[in-house]
């Protein structure tokens, strides 16, 4: 039988269409290995993209794809290697630093990277006006500290002076070892002229960071910023090593809420998840172990307890709280075994560091504290009030065990207050709350950077706690020439502030997450820092 030509073209049509139709739509993982474009869940919105304002991880892990320091961080080792700087040689009393430039640095719009750009961004950070949470890091170069606190007015004596275009000075009150990995975490440059075309050098606020407008020196351009929505870097052609760089893009997602990014990750949404509901690292255990990575990490879990408001004023109160936290159910119970209990602030072998103080689960000695400062078995105690982070499964499994211990074993009644990251740091900054479950990961190995938060003057004290013995201890530390001794006077300030009880050590953490195997080069990282530009997708 003959078939008519229009019959058969709609039957072609109708083919067409119908194949067309069920055809597997490309996913965004996939289109990313297509396009060198790397998706990667990143916790909560940027609070800031100024390098010099920002003080979250999540901030830091978009900063430093747009900015670079003297020096950067090797992912697995957590040791400082070349960044802007190629090298840089030390004087033997090790005051001062020498850092060398490469030569072909550039801005992201193509302007020449020079040292006196690293010194006009130091005096920047410094500025009492601009209020960095972090200026109180660089404080080891001469002078810094006075101008920071305004006691002096003149940069000029400052220890930061440029020898020539390519050549950085950097003279020091006292011998800091540790001094490139400052450069690496806090001393990013800013382009000063770009700044001041969109207000006062000292303004947070100002509109310099927009997509567009910012204009940075490290492996990426920020190319796009949706609110609660995403991120997009673009590689920087200008880059001193763009030529290795080998990502298109990377896109940073905002989402806190980890079993929505886990779905996402399975729809083919995300390459790299930010972290995993804890109940779900035994499903990959067993059946998509290659998916899963569980890496140690330089991170401490613990309550922030505001002194300056009671009754957690009362260091009996404060003990007693600490004394009675079931660590190693929280770990197993919250955590799945994955992280370790911590009886001491400090993460061990921190640098080569490792607390000798600790704080024991005791409930008896506990209720004996509770009852000597005024409130035996919890009577006469108003409720209090815990912050913490919204839509997280583990803080919020670690704060019900807390809550059923202290209820049980001292009488001590409990609420939890979840709410958005911003809200929360907001919170601690200007001590509006009265216990938080918080963290602290190390910006570089050493115990220096866990310590010095709660120095009297540090920008990232949140607790009111102020002790000049303790300041006294950490100061002896920073000017001590020799290792033993350095570590011997960070071992009784140690000591000082968890027999004070401050802050109440939880556990150490570790980073639980979820990576598409089309990832390469991506190392484990103690400081959860990592150079986007080593990285690329392979099918």
């Amino acid at each position: 039988m003959k078939t008519h030509p229009m019959s058969l073209f709609f039957a072609l049509l109708i083919a067409l269409l119908f194949t067309t139709g069920c055809a597997r739509r490309e996913t965004d993982v996939e289109a990313g290995i297509r396009t060198q474009t790397l998706i990667v869940g990143n916790g909560t919105e940027p609070g800031s993209l100024d390098p010099q304002v920002a003080n979250l991880l999540n901030d830091w892990r978009i900063v430093r794809a747009l900015f670079e320091g003297l020096a950067s961080f090797d992912e697995r080792t957590a040791q400082s290697v070349p960044g802007v700087a190629e090298r840089w040689e030390v004087s033997p009393d090790g005051l001062v630093y020498t850092f060398h430039l490469r030569p072909d640095a550039r801005w992201s719009n193509g302007d020449p990277l020079t040292a006196e750009d690293f010194v006009l961004s130091l005096q920047r950070m410094l500025l009492p006006a601009l209020g960095s949470p972090n200026s109180n890091q660089l404080w080891p170069i001469r002078n810094a500290k006075a101008f920071n606190k305004g006691m002096l007015t003149d940069f000029a004596e400052v220890g930061a002076s440029a020898l020539d275009a390519h050549t950085l000075r950097v003279v020091l009150e006292r011998p800091t070892p540790y001094l490139p990995a400052l450069t690496a975490m806090f001393w990013l440059p800013v382009h000063r002229a770009t700044i001041e075309r969109f207000g006062r050098i000292d303004d947070r606020s100002s509109a310099w960071t927009r997509p567009g407008n910012l204009v940075g020196n490290g492996p990426f351009l920020l190319t796009d910023w949706k609110l609660h929505d995403r991120v997009v870097v673009q590689r920087n052609p200008n880059y001193w090593d763009a030529g290795h760089t080998r990502l298109d893009s990377v896109v940073f997602l905002p989402n806190e809420n980890v079993e929505a990014e886990e779905r996402n990750f399975r729809a083919g949404q995300v390459h790299v998840t930010w972290g995993l509901p804890p109940w779900k690292i035994a499903r990959y255990r067993a059946d998509d172990p290659s998916k899963l990575r569980i890496e140690p990490m330089l991170h401490t879990k613990f309550l922030w307890f505001n002194v300056s408001r009671p009754p957690l004023d009362r260091i009996g109160v404060r003990r007693a709280l600490s004394l009675a936290i079931d660590r190693e159910s929280i770990v197993h119970a919250a955590h799945a075994g994955t992280q370790r209990p911590a009886a001491c602030f400090v993460p061990p072998d921190c640098g080569g560091y490792t607390a000798r103080a600790r704080v024991p689960t005791d409930f008896a000695s506990a209720r004996q504290l509770l009852a000597e400062a005024g409130f035996p078995r919890g009577e006469g105690l108003p409720t209090l009030e815990v912050q913490l982070r919204v839509n997280d499964a583990a803080e919020t499994k670690t704060l019900e065990i807390i809550q059923e211990t202290w209820r049980r074993e001292l009488g001590v009644q409990i609420t939890l207050h979840p709410m958005e990251s911003k809200t929360l740091i907001q919170n601690m900054q200007t001590r509006d709350y009265t216990i938080d479950l918080g963290g602290w990961l190390a910006d570089f190995p050493d115990p220096a950077n866990f310590l010095e938060i709660f120095l009297s003057d540090s920008g990232n004290n949140w607790t009111g706690w102020a002790d000049p013995d303790y300041d006294r201890l950490i100061d002896e530390a920073s000017h001590a020439l020799e290792q033993e001794s350095r570590f011997e006077s960070f071992q009784r300030a140690e000591a000082l502030l968890l027999e004070e009880a401050v802050v109440a050590p939880i556990s150490f953490s570790t980073s639980i997450y979820l990576i598409d195997p089309s990832v390469r080069n991506w190392e484990p990282a103690p400081l959860l820092l990592r150079r986007f530009q080593l990285v690329w997708l392979e099918p």
